[in-house]
């Protein structure tokens, strides 16, 4: 089953854009609007995805 697309735009290919994206949404709220709870969520889990290549297997 195909993955369902963000409705925050297409979801960071790398660590480092999931890392720039989460910076961008934390400092956009950083007035005291409220917490897009979805869409960090959905950035946390873009980070994972693009972390795994780099997790190594425990030996």
């Amino acid at each position: 089953m195909p993955a369902t697309p963000s409705p925050y735009g297409p979801a960071p290919t790398s660590r480092s854009e999931a890392n720039d994206a989460i910076r961008a949404l934390v400092d956009a709220r950083a007035d005291g609007e409220p917490w897009p709870a979805e869409e960090y969520e959905a950035l946390l889990v873009a980070w994972h995805a693009a972390a795994q290549p780099e997790i190594w297997p425990a030996a």
